[in-house]
Formats: C-alpha cells, structure tokens, sequence
C-alpha cells in the first residue's frame, strides 16, 4: 500500500526551543492515524507542517507526493482541514457557507449531499451565527468534505459535540475510510482514538514515545489483566477460591476483581471453582487496560525518565 505521508526526522525550532524534536513516520493511504498527547506535545505544529501552514526547521516530508512547503494550491486541492476554530461568517447560512467553500476546489461533493453527511438537514438555511456550538462544529467538518478530499485533517473534531453527534461523526469518519480517504486525526479523547484510529503515535516533548495500533499499546503498557464479576451471594465461600489465585483480589460486597499476570490460569481456577459449587457468575468480564491506561502510563513513564 502506498504512503499518503512520509515524514523523516522532522524538526521545528524556535529558537532554542525544539517543539518538535526529529519525528518520523508514515501514514498509508486509507488508513485512519491519530496523533495524542498533551497540550504542548507538538502535535498542532506537526499537523500544520503537514498542511503547509508552518515552514519546518529541517527533515523530510511527503504529503500525497508533494513537499507542503512548496505544494501550493496543487496540494491543496486534494485535502481537506477540519480546524478546531474556524472563522465563517456569521452572517452567511450553512448553504451559503458551503457553496462558498466549495467554490474553491476542483473536485466537490453536492452541497446538500454534505449537510446530510453531517446531519444538518433542518438547518441547511438557517444563519451560523444561530447554530448551537456543537451544530456549528459539523459545519467546520462538513467545510473539510465539500471539497471531495483524498486525505482529511480533523483537528479534535467532535469538541462540543453531545454523544449521539459524536458517534455520527465516527460513522461518517469509519465511512471516508473505507472509501479508500486517509484521515488524520488530532483528539483528546481517547475512546475516540480508540474506535476510530487503524494506528496512533503517542507525543510527548515533540518526540513521539509510542506508536502502534490501539491494541499493541494496551499490549506494550500493561503485562496484567483485571477479571471482575459478582457473586450471587456476599456469604459465598471464598477461602478456597482466594487462596490458589496468582493475581491480587480486591472486593466490595458481592464485586471482586483480580488483576493478575496469568490471567488464564486464574480464569480457569475460577470458574471451575464456580462450577463445582454450581454457582453463576455474573457479569464475569476479562480485560486488559484501555487506550487511556495506555496512554497515562507512557506519558507518566517519559515524566519519570526526565526527572
């Protein structure tokens, strides 16, 4: 599969600051890529680098086979940018908006085909200045569409956004992928890397720390994992339960968890134990750490290793 984007030991200095410290990597074509980390981490200079909207001190970059710095409106044409604030007009309706933007690409989807991607339907004549804060957030992600872009930045796109909205928008965003578009994605919530990334580049002090998919991050952070479940009863007998586990028990009431380093032994102690005694579990869960355990864990580790 070819790269979309190639960057090699990219550096951004202000004076003898580095916000980004030689940062490489690659992004396929189709594939959706997430940057996290803290504010401050570099990751909104690395993007805007990648935008061309910010000259970079030294390395190498590649943007769907042209150098930002000098791609021009070539480039430009072919993506799209979701910014976290954009400044439109009030004053002009979400139509008018659209039609505007629209007027300057090559390639552009239908103005009403964009409003209903973004579930603005009711609202495609109302004025922005009218539109809730979160209504107004899809007309900046409807702006990064209209254009029909083979590669889209979203910078935290889904700020403000109620829950359901939110989960629209990963639809949409899970839809532009499997239509072959490759999407970079900037956020801060880390279910939303979760669900939506193919693979995540963690950075810290403008060096990235991490980079895998979701799961080998979880992998890589934790060796344990946590089984949690609760007993039908709070007198159940436990002694000869508790007393051969490997993991660590805590438990209130009826809820145990064990977190544990040999989670298939464990388990299967357990619910023989369970069967013998005809007793039924409930809600018996095994699970490794989440992205977000991940992510504290690396961050907290590149925090231990400067001090």
């Amino acid at each position: 599969m070819a790269a979309a984007i190639e960057v090699r030991d990219l550096v951004k200095t202000y004076g003898p600051a580095r916000a980004v410290d030689g940062v490489s990597f690659s992004i396929d074509e189709g594939e959706v890529f997430a940057f996290l980390g803290p504010n401050g981490a570099g990751k909104t200079t690395t993007i805007e680098i990648l935008e061309g909207h910010r000259e970079r001190t030294s390395g190498e970059v590649s943007v769907l086979g042209f150098d930002p710095a000098t791609g021009g409106r070539k480039m430009r044409d072919r993506f799209g940018i979701v910014l976290q604030s954009s400044g439109i007009d009030r004053e002009l309706t979400v139509r008018e908006v659209l039609d505007l933007y629209r007027s300057a690409y090559t390639h552009r989807r239908p103005v009403d085909e964009v409003i209903g991607m973004v579930g603005l339907e009711g609202k495609a004549d109302d004025r922005v200045a009218t539109l809730s804060g979160g209504q107004k957030r899809r007309v900046d992600l409807a702006l990064g569409l209209v254009g029909d872009p083979d590669l889209i930045f979203l910078d935290e796109p889904t700020t403000g956004f109620d829950p359901g909205a939110r989960r629209r928008s990963w639809e949409l965003i899970d839809n532009l992928a499997g239509l072959g578009r490759t999407v970079v994605l900037t956020t801060h919530y880390l279910d939303e890397a979760e669900h939506l990334a193919n693979r995540v580049a963690v950075l810290n002090g403008g060096r990235i720390v991490a980079a895998g998919t979701p799961a080998e991050l979880r992998d890589a952070a934790s060796t344990e994992t946590s089984i949690t479940f609760r007993l039908p009863t709070v007198d159940s007998p436990l002694g000869d339960l508790l007393g051969s586990l490997t993991g660590r028990v805590t438990g209130r009431s009826r809820e145990i968890e064990i977190v544990t380093p040999a989670p298939t032994a464990d388990l299967a102690h357990i619910t023989s134990w369970a069967v013998r005694r005809g007793i039924e579990l409930e809600g018996l869960t095994v699970s490794k750490g989440d992205l977000e355990d991940a992510y504290l864990g690396l961050l907290a580790d590149e925090q231990t290793d400067v001090e």
